[in-house]
């Protein structure tokens, strides 16, 4: 399905902030704005061949501005998909009443076309790596009390397990898909493969089926049906049945889970599973924007449990969460607790520790690299040693320091850059013609700003004596950095009405007689002006709206 358009594949052109309005505008707010430029970049007021031609462009583009915003339905194509919404070919085809809503709708519909074109082209690959590894040596060896100390000889450290799944997805139609997937597993020597073919299809916008066959050298031919369906808008059901071929004969399966939303953000789950190991589950699962709770209960043969989970979300930091479970059973009982944090774009990197009786003691360590997934779980010790807890909580923390100091930081600030100077390059040639419609602009505003002056003057109003745009260096630390810095005295000056300036809440390099100083960089906009005879200075952010002469701070007049 189509999404919206990136904001990186949105136009720079900003039609909101070439007219000074809201976006919330009324019709009548965009007809007086538009009329006030339109006075300002008429052809016809100017005499000069360069200044009519370069009239006429910023001209022309004022009326583009205007006639999509003006026009409801264009202006929410606008609005939800930028300027390069409006260039998709079919919306002609579109009824002139139709809401933002359908309006969505018809352009995931003329996007869906192109999609289909690309399906060949498109996998879904998903991994998973594991690697077991057996510390208990190390924890073990200076537990125990040797008489001959040359006699304890070094801890052994091995890896006794590994696990590889790969899979991925051969959209063949637009509800038809292949998936295939295979896996490998090694345990203390001995291991096996198996490969599996599912064929997907979606049977309407309520469901999907699956068939999927299967073979391994340590299993025997297996063959499976799932389907999903939803039964209502809050309530939906996964259906699997599956036939097992062994040297023990045919072995079948089936499973059936019930799932409703309970509220919102909860969700009840009855899962029932006959076969082999036969088993009753049933859980629920609560997800808000700051946790992540789960109680899960199984009665089974030889699995019966209870669970309890907890994960907290950072509000101020999105990239750090903490969780911890208890799980109690026949097994015995396992406590686990760990964090997890979003080291750069595409990749997470955690860490558990597993506490139990009689399980012992592991770490487990996971990055999830994009749709990658690599898993070390490392088992400390069979029993349950303070020094074991200690180290398995303490080491992760100290190492994950260490890395984030010396190679994350580094890596990411030099990604950073490398991203900044690649945008920098492809917007290069947008930002030299925006940089000479400023110009332009700025030249075809003289008149209409020395008139301003003189009238603000005769009653002492709002007179913009110096303004700057861009990043400007106000820590010490970094005074290596230049600031890049425009002058907009004139653009200012120039949307001063009765004796006020009132700018909105978009960006400021989209204003008539701005660009863009600094490409991703953050940038704010430091007005020194004069009113009543007095003087005052203020900064504003580049999205933060402006009104003066209000809130602003007093300077001497020698300053």
């Amino acid at each position: 399905m189509a999404s919206a358009l990136d904001d990186d594949e949105i136009s720079s052109d900003d039609y909101y902030s070439l007219l000074n309005v809201r976006r919330e505008a009324t019709n009548d707010e965009l007809k007086a704005a538009y009329r006030r430029l339109c006075m300002l970049y008429h052809p016809d007021k100017h005499r000069d061949p360069d200044l009519k031609r370069q009239a006429e462009q910023l001209f022309n583009l004022v009326h583009e501005a205007y006639e999509v915003l003006s026009d409801p339905q264009s202006r929410a194509i606008y609005d939800i998909y930028g300027k390069r919404g409006l260039d998709v070919e079919g919306w002609e085809v579109v009824e002139r009443k139709r809401t933002p809503t359908e309006i969505r709708e018809e352009y995931e519909r003329l996007q869906s076309e192109r999609e289909e074109r690309r399906l060949q082209q498109r996998t879904n690959p998903k991994g998973t790596i594991s690697v077991g590894i057996d510390a208990t040596d190390l924890f073990d060896h200076y537990e125990e009390e040797y008489e001959d100390m040359e006699g304890g000889g070094v801890p052994h450290v091995e890896i006794n397990k590994m696990h590889i799944s790969q899979s991925i997805e051969a959209p063949l139609t637009t509800r038809d898909t292949a998936i295939l997937s295979g896996s490998l597993s090694t345990h203390n020597g001995t291991g096996g493969g198996t490969i599996n073919l599912a064929l997907r299809r979606v049977t309407s916008a309520k469901g999907w089926g699956e068939v999927e066959f299967g073979a391994g050298d340590t299993h025997g031919p297996f063959f499976g049906m799932k389907i999903f369906r939803n039964l209502t808008s809050r309530f939906f059901m996964t259906a699997q049945c599956g036939l097992q071929v062994s040297s023990r004969g045919i072995r079948p399966g089936f499973t059936t889970v019930l799932a409703r939303h309970l509220d919102k953000n909860t969700m009840g789950y009855l899962q029932w599973k006959w076969g082999v190991q036969s088993s009753m589950n049933t859980s629920i699962v609560r997800d808000t924007k700051s946790s992540h709770f789960t109680c899960a209960m199984q009665l089974g043969i030889p699995h019966t449990f209870l669970m309890m989970s907890y994960q907290y979300k950072f509000q101020d930091d999105d990239q750090t969460k903490i969780k911890g479970s208890v799980k109690s059973g026949f097994f015995g009982t396992v406590i686990e607790y760990g964090a997890e944090r979003k080291i750069s774009r595409h990749s997470v990197l955690g860490a558990t520790v597993s506490v139990g009786v009689p399980q012992g003691v592991s770490l487990k360590i996971k990055l999830n690299r994009a749709s990658q997934t690599y898993f070390f779980p490392i088992h400390l010790t069979d029993q349950l040693l303070p020094s074991a807890v200690f180290y398995a909580t303490v080491g992760p923390l100290v190492f994950y320091l260490a890395i984030q100091r010396l190679v994350i930081r580094p890596y990411v600030q030099a990604q950073k850059e490398q991203d900044l100077e690649k945008q920098r390059e492809s917007s290069a040639s947008n930002i030299a013609k925006k940089k000479q419609e400023a110009e332009s602009a700025v030249l075809l505003m003289q008149e209409s700003v020395r008139r301003i002056i003189e009238a603000e003057e005769s009653k002492m109003g709002l007179i913009i004596l110096n303004a700057w745009y861009g990043k400007f260096v106000t820590d010490n630390s970094k005074r290596h950095e230049r600031a890049k810095v425009i002058d907009v005295t004139v653009p200012l000056q120039c949307l001063v009405k009765d004796s006020k300036l009132i700018l909105t809440e978009a960006s400021k390099s989209g204003l008539p007689g701005f660009y863009e100083p600094c490409v991703g960089e953050e940038k704010s906009l430091k007005v020194l002006y004069q009113f009543r005879g007095v003087m005052h200075q203020v900064l504003s952010g580049d999205t933060e709206p402006l009104r003066i002469p209000k809130q602003s701070h007093r300077i001497d007049a020698d300053t």
